[in-house]
């Protein structure tokens, strides 16, 4: 076909022109216009869902500066609404204010870049300054911002300054889109620094709450970020403001794609084979109603299924930011979700109640609003589409958010690993002490945070993590014989090795029959026929698990 696989380009005429596959969102725009009349719009969505595609989408629609008759030709929005779209498209001029790069190691640095993106924003629209029915003041003020030396005050009403410009030039109210209004407020959180956050809440306040409210130059604004920060805290006086949030019927299809798309789109590109895969890996959100795939993911494992047949399912999401919010979770000092982290990492759901408005300050504050963050970021959706008064049924989405989960639990359980039972644990292996091993690795167990239905290859790397804190190298499924050992853990001092065998049992009773079985295995494999050069002894152990509870058997 025609069409290409785009990844990263957010900038819809591009997008259009470069015959990018665009699953059309169109319709968004006529019922945020035609059937709401609210004066602010607030979409929170996880990122990467593609919030700044669909506003630079609009921005298209509307700018006066533009014919964007091209790139919407064939559109859901123009096929079925042609009156509409002769009344308003490129009928008003816009204001596109994108916050996602603020941020900074601290304050100064983060104010440094808002001012270069205000800057950046003046020169895009630099013909205002030369027109002559726009105020001298307000001129000169336009010329700070765009030379960087425009004074806090002037910053506070950059945008109220460029709207009233607008207005004057172009008779007009402006439609003002603000994207990603949230960003530097996350950022400044993730510094943990009080003072930071506390002086760009300030400015971000001021900036938002003067432009949104009581506005005569503004026509509407849409307004997007990952979280709904509390009206008190940052729109204070803003009226006619509506949110829609994951939780949100109204416009839930609009941001993800729906079962429906994807399918159309892996047929386009013949690979219709791969639905049950990406299902697996990049579906599972529910936002409102509808049950969405992560955009992102699906375009870029489609890119790279175009490059290469064999590709595998990776995580794509992962890497477009930080997981501050899920590493404070999982290592909080004074909320332990072990059970609830465990429960979700093997499949199931758990109950919670959730707040829709935060504030990022806030946000450990408690365990109620750490899972409702959880759910607004996107690190867990909806389990179904029951709603009970701020109560909701939540689960992991799908394959590749539960490989986040398990990167971050693991990374924990090797942080707080109890050193005593560790070191005790490793002293009776090298003593053939049976009971005290048995012992310190089952209290080892029941610290820590079990996945995979405490599947074999759990244990496995549990084992080989106990072992590496302490400064072993252990050989993990090393060739041995006539198979691979599960692990192979040398002591050069002590010129001896242990040889260790695991087994999963189904019962708590057969614990001690498959040790005897895992022992039977190193000896018919032969794993013991390999001792190293220089090496005088090797103990065999094998190793039962039963849930939380193990067995350790010596071979006598």
């Amino acid at each position: 076909m025609d069409k290409m696989i785009v990844v990263g380009n957010d900038i819809f005429d591009e997008f259009i022109r470069d015959d990018g596959y665009y699953v059309d969102k169109t319709e968004l725009i006529y019922e945020l216009v035609a059937k709401n009349r609210n004066k602010v719009t607030l979409f929170t969505r996880p990122r990467r869902f593609g919030k700044t595609l669909t506003m630079s989408m609009m921005e298209s629609f509307f700018d006066i500066k533009r014919d964007s008759a091209d790139v919407f030709a064939g559109r859901n929005i123009m096929v079925n609404h042609p009156d509409f779209c002769k009344e308003w498209m490129n009928q008003y001029p816009v204001l596109f204010l994108s916050l996602k790069d603020v941020e900074g190691r601290n304050f100064e640095l983060a104010y440094e870049m808002l001012k270069a993106v205000i800057a950046d924003l003046c020169k895009k629209h630099s013909v205002l300054a030369d027109m002559k029915n726009v105020n001298p003041y307000d001129r000169e003020i336009f010329q700070h911002l765009q030379a960087q030396t425009a004074d806090e005050a002037e910053i506070k009403n950059f945008l109220k300054t460029l709207m009233r410009m607008m207005n004057a030039v172009y008779g007009k109210p402006v439609i003002l889109l603000i994207d990603e209004y949230d960003v530097p407020l996350a950022k400044a959180e993730e510094s943990r620094n009080r003072e930071y956050y506390r002086q760009m809440l300030d400015v971000l306040r001021g900036l938002l709450s003067i432009s949104l409210k009581t506005n005569e130059y503004l026509k509407f604004a849409v307004v997007t970020g990952c979280l709904r920060i509390s009206k008190e805290s940052i729109f204070t006086g803003v009226n006619n403001f509506v949110c829609y949030s994951v939780a949100s019927k109204k416009f839930s299809q609009y941001f993800g794609f729906t079962r429906e798309e994807v399918a159309q789109m892996l047929d386009a590109f013949g690979m219709s084979d791969k639905m049950e895969m990406i299902r697996q890996w990049y579906d599972g959100y529910i936002f409102g109603d509808t049950e969405v795939f992560c955009p992102w993911d699906v375009v870029s494992y489609l890119s790279a299924v175009l490059y290469n047949e064999e590709e595998e399912p990776q995580n794509f999401w992962a890497n477009t930011s930080s997981n501050a919010i899920l590493d404070d979770f999982v290592n909080h000092g004074k909320i332990d979700a072990s059970e609830k982290f465990e429960i979700l990492l093997n499949g199931g759901t758990i109950t919670e109640d959730i707040c829709e408005e935060l504030t990022y300050d806030r946000i450990a504050e408690s365990e109620k609003n750490l899972w409702s963050v959880m759910l607004m970021t996107g690190y867990v959706s909806r389990a179904d589409k029951a709603v009970s008064k701020g109560r909701m049924k939540l689960r992991i989405p799908n394959e590749e958010i539960a490989e986040i989960f398990k990167d971050a639990v693991v990374a924990r359980f090797e942080r707080t690993l109890d050193t005593g039972d560790v070191d005790a644990f490793i002293t009776a292996m090298w003593a053939k002490d049976e009971q005290t091993a048995s012992e310190m690795l089952s209290r080892i167990l029941w610290n820590s945070i079990s996945y995979f239905d405490y599947g074999e290859e759990y244990y496995h790397g549990m084992l080989n993590g106990i072992f590496t804190s302490r400064g072993f190298a252990p050989e993990s499924n090393d060739e041995a014989g006539l198979g691979r050992l599960d692990l192979r853990v040398k002591d050069r001092r002590k010129r001896a090795y242990l040889l260790l065998e695991f087994k999963r049992s189904e019962k708590e009773r057969d614990l001690d029959a498959d040790c005897s079985y895992a022992i039977r295995q190193i000896h018919e494999k032969g794993y013991d026929k390999t001792m190293p050069e220089g090496y005088e002894q090797q103990l065999l152990y094998g190793i039962a698990f039963y849930g939380k509870k193990a067995k350790v058997k010596f071979d006598a």
